[in-house]
């Protein structure tokens, strides 16, 4: 078995719920023939659940949804995420309320404020919103809570269950780890780059896939392309330490490009549009991440591919689950395998990208669904 590891686990690695729970079925494809209806709320669940939902009165089911910093039209995580909950909508006749917080300080009373609405399933979107959740669903033992892309922690950051708390996670590193070889076979600089928002571990781990991608096509190729930004070793690197500052996302780019980068990835929501802005009329692509960023920015010519967190169908599904009288606090993990994570196509740039590259891809894909690569971070869930 070929393994890629770190010398070191760092802190971070104890901030994440090591459990893994059965995923929903999707009718998604991986690599870069990903179907994108996944991601614009496409059901997911087993077909029996999903008839029953569907079949019934659900009108008096509520599920509600708190942002993190950037809003349900960021672009990116929180709009992914959104879709689930507008999906379930749809699909299911249920009633649906949300909440946007601007910062940190909104997220308890915006989690409060569904609860006092009626809230039957109400799901954080995003790791910064875990201490919240966490003392809502404690004081609220009859509301069940979702929270997508966090488990929960005691004070000393061990992982522990919440009866009505269930965990909605991806293991990123697996599609980040394809898009750091397909990076590195299409630098024409030998250099490429990536940044996070905050220095959180459903950050880092993107960081981490992206890394040993690179790493991979080296060894493969004897080549010596340079990773910029991250040294997964030392889990250090470099943050825009913010989720919504353009600003920081434009000078990292502007960074990243005088030192030759020519693939950038950052890992910052609508960040990233900031260094989208300074990379136009230059040799510099993006890979996006979260949602797919052909199709919901307006950089589209720019962007290589996409690493897709299949948040939509996820949180739709965990929502069916709760409708259909099945709530349960197991998490559910996205993989390559069960089809929560994936690449997204490479659109503008496919006749650009080799053969010959396309195939290793897909072998490695097909090696790390197998279990023959396994893709390790101290980051992952």
């Amino acid at each position: 078995m070929r393994v890629f590891k770190i010398a070191a686990v760092s802190a971070a690695a104890v901030m994440v719920l090591a459990a893994c729970g059965d995923a929903p079925d999707e009718e998604t494809e991986t690599t870069s023939d990903t179907d994108n209806a996944a991601d614009e709320g496409e059901q997911t669940g087993d077909d029996e659940s999903e008839e029953t939902a569907a079949g019934g009165d659900n009108s008096d089911f509520k599920a509600c949804m708190i942002s993190d910093a950037g809003g349900f039209d960021d672009q990116s995580f929180n709009q992914a995420a959104h879709s689930g909950l507008t999906g379930a909508e749809e699909s299911l006749g249920i009633e649906i309320a949300d909440a946007e917080s601007n910062s940190d300080a909104e997220f308890a009373p915006n989690i409060d404020a569904m609860v006092q609405q009626g809230c039957d399933f109400v799901i954080g979107a995003g790791f910064l919103l875990e201490q919240a959740i966490e003392d809502a669903a404690n004081a609220n033992p009859d509301t069940n809570f979702g929270l997508v892309d966090s488990g929960f922690q005691d004070a000393d950051f061990a992982p522990i269950e919440i009866d009505n708390g269930k965990p909605i996670l991806f293991n990123t590193s697996e599609a980040a780890f394809l898009a750091g070889y397909l990076a590195a076979g299409m630098t024409e600089t030998d250099k490429v780059a990536t940044y996070g928002g905050l220095p959180i571990p459903s950050v880092q781990i993107f960081m981490d896939g992206f890394s040993d991608g690179v790493d991979a096509y080296n060894e493969d190729n004897g080549a010596a392309v340079e990773l910029l930004g991250w040294d997964k070793e030392a889990q250090n690197g470099s943050f825009a330490n913010s989720f919504d500052d353009q600003s920081q996302g434009a000078s990292l780019g502007e960074q990243f490009i005088s030192q030759g980068a020519d693939i950038i990835m950052p890992v910052a929501g609508p960040v990233g549009l900031g260094t989208a802005s300074v990379a136009e009329g230059t040799d510099t692509k993006l890979i996006w991440v979260d949602s797919d960023g052909y199709e919901t920015t307006e950089y589209g010519d720019l962007i290589l591919t996409s690493v897709l967190k299949h948040m939509g169908p996820a949180v739709e599904g965990a929502i069916t689950e709760t409708v259909n009288g099945e709530f349960s606090n197991e998490p559910y993990v996205g993989t390559l395998e069960n089809e929560g994570v994936s690449l997204a196509p490479f659109y503008d740039f496919e006749d650009a990208v080799p053969q010959e590259l396309k195939d290793k891809l897909a072998e490695y894909e097909e090696q790390i669904i197998s279990g023959e690569l396994v893709v390790e971070s101290p980051n992952a869930p």
